[in-house]
């Protein structure tokens, strides 16, 4: 799998052509990178990518430019290089793991190929990180060399890239640690984490009679968390009591009655103590108001 010569072009890149090289460079520890629109030697590499004008998986060449583009998802997302490459590799660069590869694709893959491609539905505005590798190329004033700083990008991405398949190796193990946990609740009602774990989206799917999530904090007092009425929203399916807002220490300790409560926030969404068994007895308190 080594001394494969991989071309993409020469000049300005952008996020996907930067994306796809740090995505090969995961799988493929060596390999001669071309940038160049040189068809003599785009014919002869093993990989092309961005380039070329051809898409053909099973002879190495991911363009999209080509008249009819080179496909799109199922939710209308055009495939740019990235995500051709992705296709090809993604599963294998997550360890043959389908469900983190489909995952990364969603969460970062198609959201560089829909800029790329010029596809904005549902892309959120700001500064996006195709953005931001762009601001890697050299600005007009600088004398940069635009090999050298699509290296600076490739590096830069390939420290996103490994971030954002650890995020999703993440999200579906917290899915069944959470899964677990709705279902062993002695009380639907309050939902109780050994650990901190991503839960709201978890939750929101599997128990509609959820109303608190407890769970340990980093340093080390618990947790009492809302269920928010809808992912996204501020508004809870049961605030905390409102006569525990923006209080904490013995001004909390004095209203709830609870010997170690530290703090509530002021918009009820949260609360804290230093046992597990005060946090528990907040819960009790909380679902009788």
């Amino acid at each position: 799998m080594n001394n494969k010569i991989i071309v993409t072009h020469n000049g300005s890149f952008h996020a996907d052509d930067v994306f796809s090289v740090a995505a090969l460079k995961t799988i493929f520890p060596s390999f001669k990178l071309i940038r160049t629109r040189d068809l003599e030697l785009i014919h002869k590499a093993d990989i092309v990518i961005d380039v070329g004008g051809e898409y053909d998986a099973d002879a190495g060449r991911f363009d999209h430019h080509q008249r009819g583009g080179a496909g799109e998802r199922e939710n209308g997302i055009p495939y740019s290089s990235f995500g051709l490459i992705w296709q090809k590799y993604g599963v294998a660069i997550c360890q043959d793991d389908q469900d983190v590869a489909n995952l990364v694709d969603t969460e970062l893959v198609s959201k560089i190929d829909a800029l790329d491609c010029g596809y904005v539905e549902g892309v959120h505005n700001g500064i996006s990180l195709s953005q931001t590798i762009g601001m890697f190329n050299p600005t007009w004033q600088e004398n940069s060399d635009f090999d050298r700083c699509f290296d600076e990008a490739v590096d830069f991405a390939i420290r996103i890239l490994s971030r954002f398949i650890a995020s999703a190796k993440s999200d579906i193990n917290a899915q069944e640690t959470v899964a677990k946990a709705v279902e062993n609740s002695a009380d639907p009602r309050v939902i109780v984490l050994e650990k901190y774990t991503p839960w709201k989206e978890v939750v929101h799917t599997l128990s509609k009679q959820a109303l608190f999530v407890i769970y340990p904090s980093e340093s080390g007092k618990w947790i009492i968390h809302t269920v928010p009425a809808k992912l996204g929203s501020f508004e809870d399916r049961k605030p905390l009591p409102k006569e525990w807002a923006g209080l904490s220490d013995q001004a909390l300790q004095d209203v709830t009655g609870v010997e170690d409560a530290m703090f509530c926030h002021n918009n009820l969404f949260i609360a804290g103590a230093a046992s597990f068994a005060s946090i528990k007895e907040m819960a009790t308190i909380a679902l009788r108001k």
